[in-house]
């Protein structure tokens, strides 16, 4: 199957004159047309940074692309200039923010806000691209009638149903969404994923699912990337993940979130915190942290290892050259 969007040795810094963030490190990564892509990692992994270094939307200064590639269909996106990445951004591939509710533009209608988007990438007419937007509204399941309201007229589920609405306005071939349903209830959470899932099938997208919830991740995911401190450390099919977890920072991911199969009287969480992106450890960034950790990691960054096909995980333990508990 052909790879849509292909990250190759991506590095991106946020430099300052009293010091560099190193927010993504050598990070690669592939999806295939059609197949949704979900990054996992805590606040700070760089997950963000990833996507916007995908849209060319670091701001810059401080950000600089440091070094890599990044693919789709092909082409090297960080070799287009501003204009043709204008023509990329919204048309081929498009991105759902964080928060709804500074996304929206509080004094333009929801319905011209969409058309806005319309009109850039297609030559119509203003009558034509107002009608576009009533359909994408019905499309989100948002009565057409309310397109000549304002996002304050709007609950926060709806003002997401809005954001993917613009997001989906051109039909583009690729969808990021940087954690879609974070400001969401459980109940709204779950119609806005469905929602999602089924625009994906009826657009034949590919998608980019960021967030921090594995439960999603496991209902709307192909494959599955764990982040940590600017990396990948480990990657793979979905189901291979979920049964076979090899980093202990995927195993303690695991770990601190309730399971419907195993009586325990409490959750273990993750001892410490992610290191400083201005001075990461020397070794493994995950040594600190690690309760199989030695000398080998404080010392040696481990290379991306084979488990099996379609999994890879970048840790001393799959080398063998660590030992650690049979889980």
């Amino acid at each position: 199957m052909n790879n849509i969007l292909e990250i190759k040795d991506l590095v991106i810094h946020y430099e300052t004159d009293e010091s560099v963030v190193e927010a993504v490190n050598k990070v690669n990564l592939k999806l295939a047309q059609g197949d949704t892509l979900g990054i996992v990692g805590e606040t700070g992994a760089g997950k963000t940074t990833l996507a916007k270094g995908i849209m060319d939307l670091i701001p810059d200064p401080p950000g600089k692309v440091k070094g890599g590639q990044i693919f789709y269909n092909g082409e090297d996106l960080l070799s287009f200039t501003e204009a043709e990445m204008r023509n990329v951004r919204g048309k081929e591939i498009s991105m759902i923010f964080q928060d709804p509710m500074t996304s929206l533009n509080p004094v333009m209608t929801v319905g011209d806000q969409i058309a806005e988007v319309i009109q850039n990438h297609n030559k119509i007419s203003k009558k034509e691209s107002d009608k576009r937007a009533r359909q994408m509204l019905e499309l989100v399941g948002i009565p057409a009638d309310r397109s000549g309201e304002y996002a304050h007229q709007f609950s926060g589920g709806m003002k997401q149903r809005v954001i993917i609405a613009i997001a989906l306005a051109c039909n583009p071939k690729l969808l990021i969404a940087d954690e879609p349903t974070t400001a969401l209830d459980v109940t709204i959470q779950a119609q806005v994923l469905s929602m999602m899932k089924d625009l994906k099938t009826k657009f034949n997208m590919s998608m980019i699912l960021i967030t921090h919830d594995l439960g999603v991740v496991a209902q709307t995911c192909d494959y599955v990337a764990i982040m940590y401190a600017g990396e990948i450390v480990e990657y793979g099919k979905i189901r291979k993940i979920f049964k076979n977890t090899k980093h202990p920072y995927t195993q303690g991911l695991f770990g601190s979130i309730p399971s419907l199969i195993k009586n325990v009287k409490r959750l273990t969480p993750i001892n410490g915190l992610m290191p400083d992106p201005t001075n990461l450890p020397k070794g493994c960034s995950f040594s600190d942290r690690c309760k199989y950790a030695t000398d080998l990691c404080r010392e040696q960054n481990p290379a991306i290892s084979i488990v099996d096909e379609e999994h890879y995980v970048k840790c001393f333990i799959n080398e063998g050259k660590v030992k650690a508990e049979v889980r």
